[in-house]
């Protein structure tokens, strides 16, 4: 019985870790540009040459991937923690103090916070846990498709009217709003303050209404995927196998197309509805492709220790999710920071990324070997439970 459960704590942690750290290759564009830059990359500094090419790489293995990850374990966590039972008695006040770190988060650190939404749809799903795995599945297909709905459709929608707001007025006000958020990014933090929080407001309100679905309903397909074993690597080898080799490969092609329909038609508004059509289904397929892999490294004896500094920064997804942005903070926001806003290109800005990864990897374990939780994870776990928990590991004596 030891080695099941030793799989599955393996084989959740090591794609914890890996989706935490992924989505940083995205989030970075947030932290270096205007968000509208993260939308649009031609608003903002170069995207030729070597630029071009690592936006393309990222919006093709990365854009939707890591976070459509993230949110089907946040599903199997809510089962793993709340079980099916009728007590959820701590369920809730979990939530409620993650909305609150969310939203400090949010508001003072980094307008692109995930830790808001999830806490406020967490609270819903929560509802769903006792729901059969076809059901499960069957009610998260139809979300997402809501979701597709509303932002492939809406993309679709804005195409008549490509143009008409394009006058020189318009672009005027927009170069004058670009730099003046430039100026207050560099200028420090106090003075970014304004801009970050309108931008976390309209992003939180815009983003529940049209991506809220997909991460509902991606929640829900994530309690499917625990309760069938999927996730505790309990399929056979040769099934992880063909999930892999056939969801890799469509998922790729999917993303590949939605990434040259944009550059092929210049970022035009058409080619950006053809590319989100293309890249929002893709990456539903790549990240189950990706997630498939994982698994199967899992029950693979040799790639354990590949897995395991992944499986360590998995555990502590919290703290890294947080250190991030405040890294991040200090490189792109001014005093205390060091003011790059706008000034870091894209080939730079995935370097720094590695940087963190590296980092991230090395430190996590270092410290699971003297303390049970990452800093965070304590912090979250101590107010849901009302009382300090216990931080340091209980070293054994040796026997003899």
């Amino acid at each position: 019985m030891a080695s099941p459960n030793t799989e599955r704590l393996i084989s959740i942690d090591a794609l914890r870790g890996i989706a935490v750290l992924g989505i940083l290759m995205m989030n970075v564009q947030g932290f270096a540009m205007s968000p509208f830059a993260y939308d649009n990359p031609t608003m903002q500094m170069d995207l030729t040459g070597a630029n071009l090419s690592v936006w393309a790489i990222a919006h093709t293995f990365f854009h939707l991937k890591f976070i459509t990850i993230f949110s089907t374990l946040f599903g199997a966590g809510i089962v793993m923690m709340a079980g099916t039972g009728d007590d959820t008695g701590r369920h809730y006040p979990r939530m409620l103090w993650l909305l609150l770190i969310g939203a400090i988060h949010a508001y003072l650190l980094w307008w692109g916070d995930i830790l808001v939404s999830y806490a406020l749809l967490g609270m819903l799903a929560v509802k769903a846990r006792r729901m059969s795995p076809s059901a499960l599945v069957t009610w998260g297909v139809v979300l997402i498709g809501v979701s597709a709905l509303l932002m492939v459709g809406g993309a679709w929608l804005a195409v008549p009217f490509a143009g008409m707001s394009e006058t020189p007025e318009q672009d005027a006000m927009m170069a004058e709003m670009m730099a003046g958020m430039t100026q207050a990014y560099q200028a420090g933090y106090l003075e970014r303050l304004p801009w970050n929080a309108g931008f976390a407001a309209i992003g939180q309100i815009g983003g529940l209404i049209a991506f809220g679905p997909r991460l509902m309903g991606l929640m829900f397909i994530g309690m499917a995927l625990f309760k069938s074993g999927f996730l505790s690597a309990s399929w056979s080898l040769g099934r992880y196998a063909v999930l892999a080799a056939v969801t890799l490969v469509a998922g790729y092609l999917l993303s590949h197309m939605g990434t040259q329909s944009m550059i092929a038609g210049e970022f035009d508004t058409e080619a950006m509805a053809q590319g989100t059509s293309y890249s929002y289904f893709g990456s539903l397929v790549l990240s189950f492709g990706y997630a498939s892999a994982v698994m199967l490294l899992a029950k693979i004896g040799a790639f354990r220790l590949l897995l395991m500094p992944f499986a360590a920064a998995g555990r502590m997804a919290f703290t890294n999710y947080i250190a991030q942005t405040l890294i991040m903070t200090f490189i792109f926001v001014g005093t205390p920071g060091l003011g790059l806003f706008g000034t870091v290109e894209r080939v730079d800005q995935a370097k720094l990324v590695l940087v963190v990864w590296a980092v991230q990897l090395i430190w996590s374990p270092l410290w699971l070997s003297v303390f049970r939780f990452g800093p965070l994870e304590w912090v979250w776990r101590s107010l849901t439970y009302k009382q300090a928990q216990p931080l340091l590991k209980r070293h054994e004596p040796a026997a003899g």
